[in-house]
C-alpha cells in the first residue's frame, strides 16, 4: 500500500511517498522512508505525529492504512493562544488610539 510520510520546517517541507506492507505502523514508516537523514532533529521514538493533522498517541502501534499521510510535528515556538490575545489586546489598542483621533 502507497502512503506518506511529510516534515515541514518554516521555509522548507519535504513529503515522501513510498511502498509499504500491509500492518506497517506510523513510527515504521518514518523510519522506512529515510526521512531522519534528511531531518536529523527528528527522533522516531519520541517525536509526535499524526496522520492527516489529527495527533496520534502511539505511532508505534497505530498501524496505516492506504493513501494515510503521517505527519511528523514540531515544537510549537509561541503558544498559539498567547499570540492571539497579544494580536487581540494591539487591535483593541489601535481602534482606541485611532478612536481618540476622531
Amino acid at each position: 500500500m502507497k502512503v506518506e510520510v511529510a516534515y515541514a520546517l518554516p521555509h522548507e517541507q519535504k513529503i515522501i511517498a513510498l511502498q509499504v506492507e500491509e500492518g506497517c505502523t506510523a513510527q515504521q514508516a518514518v523510519i522506512r522512508s529515510g526521512i531522519v537523514e534528511l531531518f536529523p532533529e527528528i527522533n522516531p521514538d519520541s517525536t509526535p505525529m499524526g496522520i492527516f493533522g489529527k495527533a496520534i498517541k502511539d505511532p508505534g502501534n497505530t498501524a496505516l492504512r492506504d493513501g494515510d499521510r503521517v505527519e511528523i510535528y514540531r515544537p510549537l515556538i509561541a503558544d498559539p493562544k498567547e499570540v492571539r490575545a497579544r494580536r487581540a489586546a494591539k487591535m483593541k489598542a489601535q481602534k482606541a488610539a485611532e478612536a481618540e483621533k476622531e
